[in-house]
């Protein structure tokens, strides 16, 4: 028997801040969070901005683990996890419960410590310590083992669509009976090693993240992390907790067309997002808004534009919001996510920042006013990533659903 499958709890973390309120704020205000980056040396770089998490520590709050162990990544999903929990009033003790990750780096900060000291002072001088939260499988142990959680946990890294994979594979396991609840998300952090590979790829925007712009010049990279509670309603129901929104499709695609470049004709992320309205069982006309993936590269919103023109009407309203927190890869479909359900509790329509003249070659509605009043009942979220991984999710507010 299917399932009806709700969100009870999301935490966000992202250059906007720490939690729901505050992204919610800036997001409906079109808050620039783009800066020059602080972590590292940047000036060698093409790009020398992105979208950093400043002023936050998780170490105070730790029971378990130990603070000095923790690579920045799980430090960021342990504070997006902290919120999602109190939100869905979840008491995570001894509770059998999946959780699911999508990530494209892990733990690459401390990876790229060991190899920096063992360089430098010779490997068999040097504590294995930064390698124990170095590997990507390792950071929802963490979160298990803090919160007292047992039962599977699974990793996605397929690149940018990771964190939505996550959550659409939780959202499958919900639905099919397979669990009552879980836990799924994505997170990335401001890697020198990752920012160094997208600058020698020529990705990396020189003045600013212009999704969809004809002049946009690349992207943006960003950190952060987002956790959902994702839940069977009538177990929610049982348990006394509120359901935010109703995940009602999810579309997953790979077109392999080449290793960086997304296929021009965007044949796989129409059939992510053709996928994801069959599954929720719903015609293209009633989708209200679109989170594009809309990176800020030439060939990505060109491609994904076409995608679009080919399933929705013109007058959907369309915006990226990466424009403004810069791209979180593995944490990008979970964050997008987090900001797509704020769209439709919020009735607003996230703008698409630093558009001054829309591409020719797009023929879609992007939104670029802050403040955009709108009701939004169903949202579509899209995540495409390098070698032709797909995600499209679907969530509907509960009055659209008949809730």
């Amino acid at each position: 028997m299917i399932k009806r499958v709700v969100v009870t709890g999301m935490g966000i973390i992202s250059p906007h801040g720490a939690g729901y309120s505050e992204n919610l704020k800036a997001l409906n205000e079109g808050r620039d969070s783009i800066s020059e980056i602080t972590l590292f040396d940047s000036s060698s770089c093409r790009g020398t901005t992105g979208g950093e998490v400043r002023g936050f520590s998780f170490d105070a709050h730790l029971k378990r683990l130990r603070a000095s162990r923790l690579d920045r990544s799980s430090k960021l999903l342990l504070t997006a996890f902290e919120e999602a929990r109190e939100a869905a009033s979840f008491s995570t003790g001894g509770v059998e419960c999946p959780v699911l990750l999508g990530t494209t780096l892990g733990g690459m900060i401390s990876g790229m410590k060991y190899h920096g000291a063992g360089l430098k002072n010779g490997f068999e001088h040097i504590s294995p310590a930064p390698l124990v939260d170095y590997f990507a499988h390792t950071h929802a142990r963490n979160l298990m083992n803090e919160y007292g959680l047992s039962g599977e946990s699974l990793t996605f890294s397929d690149a940018c669509a990771s964190g939505a994979h996550a959550i659409g594979r939780a959202f499958r396991m919900v639905r099919s009976g397979e669990s009552v609840i879980a836990v799924a998300g994505g997170y990335d952090t401001m890697c020198e090693f990752t920012f160094a590979g997208f600058n020698s790829l020529q990705a990396v925007t020189v003045s600013k993240c212009r999704p969809f712009d004809r002049d946009r010049d690349g992207l943006a990279l960003g950190e952060g992390a987002a956790i959902f509670i994702v839940e069977e309603m009538e177990h929610a129901r049982r348990r006394g907790a509120v359901p935010i929104v109703e995940i009602t499709g999810y579309g997953s695609t790979s077109d392999a067309y080449h290793i960086t470049r997304p296929s021009p004709d965007g044949d796989g992320a129409r059939r992510a997002m053709e996928g994801a309205l069959n599954d929720a069982g719903i015609d293209a006309s009633k989708v209200d808004y679109i989170n594009a993936h809309g990176t800020g590269t030439v060939y990505n919103d060109l491609m994904e534009a076409r995608a679009i023109s080919a399933i929705f009407k013109k007058s959907t309203p369309v915006s990226s919001t990466k424009a403004m927190i810069g791209h979180l890869l593995g944490g990008a479909g979970a964050v997008e996510a987090v900001f797509t359900i704020m769209a439709i509790k919020g009735g607003f329509l996230p703008p698409n920042i630093n558009l001054r003249n829309i591409d020719p070659g797009i023929d879609i509605s992007i939104t670029t006013e802050s403040d955009c009043r709108a009701v939004v009942g169903t949202a579509l979220s899209n995540s495409f990533g390098f070698g032709g991984a797909n995600a499209s999710l679907i969530f509907q507010d509960l009055t659209e659903v008949g809730i």
